[in-house]
């Protein structure tokens, strides 16, 4: 047998449960997907005319390592309007290639071998693989639907050890759609101040929200911005995926280490791209009330059609997913998805994919067209009643 040449955290990373069911569905016929988190909007159309007339007026070069200045103060004025909370543009802001960038920046730059990051699950499938990859160890706990997928501070305290480096968390969550309450926060706040820990806050579905609840922007809690890193972007809120703009905001001792390594791996984000993100800044408000208007009305349908064929469904308040319990069928959640795929071509994830506490569920991304989410679960009622 040849030799591998591939790095021991490389080799022992475990394939995007994501991925796997979306590249099996992309090789049959009429399948429905509701596997992929990406909103099914078009980005708006101020936005793609800045990204042509930035183009169009040459601005084909690199921009400075941090980002443009006009995008860094627009963010930061525009975090300061919502959230109340107040960053330095000039040296706490760093705009990054999307969230994904942000995330491995931040795992890389704070971690050192053998640190312990503490996170609640069900999560974004690259949390832990970024913990890792940073030679750095993932400490997963569990959230539960009886507790509405809230994030328990005693369960996080009751995990930190002399190696604990971090609290990585995801709210507005996915999959769950889980909104964090301001309580539970301001609890894992006073421990990230007893124990002296970094918190990285992935907020990218911050505007995503449904019902009257709220965002709460953990660095605008009180003592936090010091010891907090707000990740984002504007792939979700302002259908701007293949756009590739996400961001990292905090104390500039601690940006100007993402900075560090940033300008080794991808120099700058796209200059074009960020032009066209100054632009989704510029009073966007009516494109993405629309889409979260449009949101709520297949979360609801989806929500209660669910419900209503007997798979118990948490009512996500946040982002675009539903997390149906589907251990009560007697499949387990990689049989019930597999199955699904092969027999009604309809492509969801197992929850298992997302870490512990996802076990027995499945996610089922309500960013796509009405219809096509009506279709999917008469399908999905169709399976579920063969079982």
């Amino acid at each position: 047998m040849p030799k591998s040449y591939i790095s021991r955290r490389v080799a022992g990373l475990k394939p995007s449960g994501i991925r796997k069911f979306f590249d099996i569905a992309a090789t049959m016929e009429n399948v429905i997907s509701l596997g992929i988190g990406e909103p099914d909007f078009d980005s708006p159309p101020s936005v793609i005319e800045a990204g042509i007339r930035a183009l169009r007026e040459g601005h084909t070069h690199y921009s400075s390592n941090a980002g443009i200045i006009e995008l860094r103060e627009k963010l930061t004025a525009h975090l300061q309007m919502l959230y109340g909370v107040t960053y330095d543009p000039k040296t706490e802001a760093l705009i990054t290639v999307g969230g994904s960038e942000a995330l491995y920046l931040s795992a890389t730059a704070l971690l050192n071998a053998g640190d312990e990051v503490i996170i609640p699950t069900p999560c974004f499938v690259s949390y832990q693989a970024q913990v890792i990859l940073a030679d750095a160890v993932p400490v997963e706990i569990p959230c539960t639907m009886e507790d509405n997928f809230d994030v328990d501070p005693q369960k996080i305290e009751a995990a930190i050890t002399p190696n604990t480096r971090a609290i990585l968390l995801g709210f507005p969550n996915n999959p769950t759609g889980a909104v964090a309450t301001r309580e539970r926060l301001l609890e894992i706040a006073k421990i990230a101040e007893k124990h002296d820990l970094i918190v990285i806050s992935d907020e990218i579905y911050d505007r995503l929200v449904y019902s009257g609840h709220k965002h709460v922007c953990f660095p605008a809690l009180p003592n936090m911005r010091e010891r907090t890193l707000l990740l984002g972007g504007f792939s979700k809120d302002y259908a701007m995926t293949g756009w590739r703009i996400g961001y990292a905001l905090g104390p500039s001792s601690l940006i100007q280490g993402l900075v560090r390594v940033h300008q080794f791996t991808v120099m700058s984000a796209p200059t074009m791209a960020q032009i066209a993100a100054v632009e989704a800044l510029a009073d966007r408000d009516e494109a993405v009330g629309m889409m979260v208007e449009e949101y709520d009305r297949r979360r609801r349908m989806v929500v209660s059609e669910l419900n209503r064929m007997g798979l118990p469904t948490f009512e996500p308040k946040g982002a675009f997913y539903a997390f149906p319990k589907v251990g009560v069928t007697g499949l387990n959640d990689e049989d019930f998805a597999n199955r699904l795929l092969n027999e009604e071509r309809v492509a969801i994830v197992p929850g298992s994919a997302f870490g512990a506490g996802g076990e027995g569920f499945c996610r089922i991304s309500y960013a796509t067209a009405y219809s096509k989410l009506e279709e999917a679960l008469r399908r999905i009622e169709r399976f579920k009643n063969r079982l």
